[in-house]
């Protein structure tokens, strides 16, 4: 039997890939709304799973100052650090492409056939509320799974300690800034999707996600599905843990004071959603919409 003489395992070149982004733009954008949402709510655990997974790896070390006897954390260096986070947060994306989930910020690419009118409007916008509420239930669920096991005080606090540290320094960047991180993280999810495009074999997909993926976490740009883990989780243990947690890890409620519910809203996931749509709809989608698939003349 002589094998067919158009198949190859060859990655597709990027002019196929534009067709078969539009392609699945079009079945995501006609899903029933029980099945996004349900996909949607595991690409939420997705993610958040390889938050947790992050979270865990670049804890400190704890110890205790030999001089005072107090508390003390003990970090990698920041660079080898960020890269391990990188690396391992690359869990999430693995398991949305491979296993099969709805992740807001990659479906920004389905931006492509609505630009070449193969849906609507309504479509485009349906597929993209229903799976951001679906993302936003999986992480609050994996939220409350994490807690209730007690996972953030292992190594004597140092994974809560850590949590803590991430949630606080998301809700602290300015509004504008914000925007900005969103952008520069949506064009790497987004590039990593697009790269998936490109994939024959589950090899081939697991490559493509984790350079973008890691460089993106690295970097320290903001992912809007992520921080519905990230930060609900340093809020939770703020407000459900008792004086020996915080004795462990030689802080206060008192020294997480900007980490609130207004604050992860309003300066945190409202900006960064925003950047993330300009990213990835705008700056990935729409160009490759405009090189490959915009009918000329």
């Amino acid at each position: 039997m002589s094998a067919s003489k158009d198949w190859t395992i060859d990655a597709l070149l990027p002019a196929e890939m534009a067709l078969r982004a539009e392609k699945i733009g079009v079945s995501k954008a006609h899903m029933s709304l029980f099945t996004l949402f349900s996909l949607g709510v595991l690409a939420g655990i997705f993610i958040a799973l390889g938050a947790v997974f992050a979270t865990t790896v670049t804890a400190p070390t704890m110890g205790v100052d030999p001089a005072t006897g107090t508390p003390l954390a003990t970090y990698l260096p920041f660079g080898i650090s960020k890269l391990l986070g990188g690396i391992t947060f690359c869990l999430g994306l693995i398991l949305v492409v491979v296993a099969g989930a709805e992740l807001f910020t990659g479906n920004n690419l389905i931006v492509m056939a609505w630009a070449n009118k193969q849906i609507s409007t309504f479509s485009l916008l349906r597929n993209w509320g229903v799976v951001y509420v679906g993302n936003f239930v999986g992480a609050i669920l994996t939220v409350l799974v994490v807690l209730l096991s007690g996972q953030y005080t292992f190594g004597n606090g140092a994974v809560g300690l850590n949590a803590l540290n991430i949630a606080q320094a998301k809700v602290g960047y300015g509004f504008i800034q914000a925007i900005f991180l969103g952008s520069l993280c949506n064009m790497l999810v987004c590039l990593a999707v697009w790269l998936v495009f490109s994939a024959r074999t589950t090899t081939d997909k697991i490559l493509s996600i984790i350079f973008p993926i890691t460089a993106f976490v690295a970097a320290g740009f903001e992912h809007s599905i992520a921080n519905m883990y990230f930060i609900p989780m340093g809020l939770a243990i703020k407000q459900v843990t008792g004086e020996e947690f915080w004795s462990n890890i030689g802080s206060s409620v008192a020294d997480y004071a900007a980490l609130t519910w207004r604050n992860f809203l309003l300066l945190n996931l409202l900006p960064v959603t925003i950047g993330n749509i300009i990213g990835g709809a705008l700056g990935v989608g729409i160009v490759y919409y405009v090189i490959y698939l915009r009918r000329k003349g």
